[in-house]
């Protein structure tokens, strides 16, 4: 039978001498959809003291645990959460989006017991004109904006009614009003938790450079950042005075959640829907009354209100922790621009007539 023969081998392709012919063992690869290179080492199980655990975990606890000294004030807190988000990832996503709402609300429920009832009521009077014109118009402002960018009218409420009322609160509330879908959701409360961000860093040095008193700087965060917790944040850093009358009237502002909410079931024609109250914010009216008219409550309210400030402090922590950059990227270049348009608007037009009537 005739002999295969094979071809000749180039000299190139014959082994060194003193070289083994078998290949190296290659480095395991990350599985498909898992991080590569730097961070797959921190997303790597490990074992200790009997338990599977990543380093990112870890790093997460270390955070954690300098969100709760003194040295981590809100907006660092807010950045440490946004610095994880952005290079490790959040590690326990679930853990902490449905901490985050309980948090903030217990959080502004202990604030209530180092205000006084009387002071509370001024600052709710002084608020209440800025609060109708400016929920009104930025509504109005929102409506055509959007048209004029082509967004979803759905959308569009959502981002106006977050800038407009007290941010993710507000868009959690309408959104099931609006029958709005995950997406959208997610546009919009993106958009607003950006910007929040960035609030919580700018308003504080804006206010000292501008030579805000405590009552102006205090009226302006309440009507112009979104979130309770960014509001409560920027006005805690300026002083104790800005953030009594901050909360109060962010607060106070939050309540137009309940008619704004019914004016949407009727402006996009929704039958059978419910409309969700903030009922955490009567726990603060009553943590108020309690301070203000019951004596054998006030020496509580020093511990009630530093616990309180540190729960806001892990609050900021966790929502920049779920802020990553794929949250951000999915939102899209339209919604910022809206609702940066819809920011800008409101904190520059309510800043100049505080600085002139307050």
């Amino acid at each position: 039978m005739p002999l295969l023969l094979s071809p000749p081998t180039h000299p190139a392709d014959l082994p060194r001498p003193g070289t083994s012919t078998d290949k190296p063992a290659s480095t395991p690869l990350p599985e498909p959809g898992e991080p590569a290179g730097f961070r797959h080492y921190f997303h790597a199980p490990h074992r200790l003291l009997g338990r599977t655990i990543t380093l990112r975990q870890v790093a997460f606890g270390v955070l954690l645990v300098l969100c709760l000294t003194p040295w981590a004030s809100p907006p660092v807190a807010l950045a440490l959460g946004l610095g994880l988000a952005q290079t490790l990832g959040n590690p326990f996503p679930a853990f902490t989006k449905s901490l985050t709402k309980n948090l903030l609300q217990f959080s502004v429920i202990g604030l209530g017991f180092g205000m006084n009832a009387q002071a509370a009521v001024q600052a709710g009077r002084e608020g209440l004109l800025f609060t109708v014109v400016s929920i009104f118009g930025t509504l109005t402002l929102g409506y055509f904006i959007g048209k004029w960018l082509g967004l979803g009218r759905r959308v569009v409420h959502l981002i106006s009614c977050g800038t407009a009322i007290c941010g993710g609160s507000a868009i959690a509330a309408v959104g099931p009003v609006l029958r709005a879908k995950d997406e959208e959701m997610s546009v919009a409360l993106g958009t607003i938790f950006v910007l929040n961000a960035i609030a919580l860093f700018a308003f504080p040095p804006i206010g000292h450079a501008l030579a805000l008193t405590q009552n102006q700087f205090g009226l302006w965060c309440a009507i112009a950042i979104h979130d309770t917790s960014s509001v409560v944040g920027a006005a805690k850093v300026y002083g104790d005075q800005a953030l009594q009358v901050a909360t109060t009237v962010k607060l106070a502002r939050a309540l137009w959640i309940i008619p704004v909410s019914i004016g949407t079931s009727l402006l996009f024609k929704q039958q059978e829907v419910k409309v969700k109250i903030p009922y955490f914010i009567f726990g603060f009216i009553g943590a108020m009354l309690l301070n203000t008219f019951v004596p054998a409550v006030r020496p509580l309210g020093p511990v009630l209100v530093g616990l309180a400030k540190i729960g806001l402090t892990l609050t900021l922590f966790f929502i920049g922790a779920g802020l990553s950059a794929r949250v951000v990227r999915s939102v899209g270049a339209r919604p910022y621009v809206l609702g940066l348009l819809l920011w800008l608007v409101i904190s520059v037009g309510s800043l100049c007539v505080i600085m002139r009537v307050v």
